[in-house]
């Protein structure tokens, strides 16, 4: 199988968040060359529960995120950009709706008032809504969704929690699980929309922690539980979706920067279990660098 290959001198982050130079083999990935019009989903493999995003305006933002080059304060004004755009996307995806009928301005200067009326399908502003900052990543696109959400919804039905999560590794700083640190939950889940949103989804031992510790330990049984990642891996999609088939996961980029060329020629889940996005230390390939690093310009 065929594959185009370009070569330029460049400087790039790698997934550890070093930084090499010289002449770079790009491998490219069949399923982000082309976006059909009026497209606004990829065609994937995945299950019906995963949704990734074809939009070329988000992926060119999320493309200069991840850029070498790109430092605060660009990172954190292209994370707001991005989540907002997501919650957005979530929103109309999953948000109930009900018929409601509003009087415009117009009203005060027509001879008749009722044409100065408006009914449609708007947002149900009583629906309760809990996003979760899973520390340190989530933290500002935990508080982008809570802002934008407050925006269409009465403010008293929105919350939201904060959770520290760590990946355990062991001597090969291999990933072997999560440990599931110091949190702060606001009160129950039941009948709530309950938003993840975690940049980076890498072997989903984290995510996959916290969701089960909301199902498990925390009162309520909740409307919907949510997903929202700028990256993820193959690996992430089957942690996620063997462990909790009934989340709804949201999703800009599926990186599988360790496949091989015949699989990055084919579509996405196509050959899931020959599909890889991390490398031996199981960092995201092509990815972006550490997320929770660069939004918060940690030293390490």
């Amino acid at each position: 199988m065929s594959r185009e290959n370009c070569r330029y001198p460049s400087l790039f982050r790698t997934a550890s968040g070093g930084l090499i130079q010289g002449e770079l083999v790009v491998r490219k990935d069949a399923a982000y060359q082309q976006i059909q019009s009026g497209q606004s989903e990829l065609k994937h493999h995945y299950g019906e529960r995963v949704h990734i995003a074809a939009d070329a305006f988000l992926w060119s933002q999320l493309a200069r995120l991840c850029e070498t080059e790109t430092i605060q304060p660009e990172v954190n004004h292209l994370v707001r950009s991005l989540y907002t755009a997501l919650i957005q996307r979530v929103v109309a995806a999953h948000f109930p709706t009900i018929e409601r009928s509003i009087t415009t301005r117009m009203a005060q200067f027509d001879s008749q008032p009722e044409r100065a009326s408006w009914t449609g399908a708007l947002l149900n502003r009583t629906q309760k809504v809990v996003t979760v900052d899973v520390a340190r990543a989530g933290m500002l696109p935990s508080q982008i969704c809570f802002d934008v959400l407050n925006t269409v919804l009465q403010p008293e039905g929105i919350r939201q929690d904060h959770v520290i999560m760590a990946r355990t590794t062991d001597e090969n700083e291999r990933v072997t699980g999560a440990h599931f640190g110091e949190s702060k939950i606001g009160g129950d889940i039941d009948n709530a929309i309950v938003l993840f949103p975690d940049p980076m989804g890498a072997t989903g031992s984290s995510l996959s922690k916290a969701i089960a510790h909301y199902k498990s330990d925390v009162e309520g049984t909740p409307a919907r539980i949510v997903a929202m990642n700028l990256i993820v891996t193959p690996e992430y999609l089957n942690r996620l979706t063997q462990d909790h088939p009934d989340v709804d996961i949201h999703v800009l980029r599926v990186d599988r920067g360790a496949s091989s060329p015949e699989i990055l020629s084919s579509e996405l889940g196509e050959h899931w279990d020959q599909e890889s996005g991390l490398n031996d230390k199981q960092y995201i390939l092509p990815g972006g660098g550490g997320f929770g690093e660069i939004i918060n310009n940690a030293y390490c």
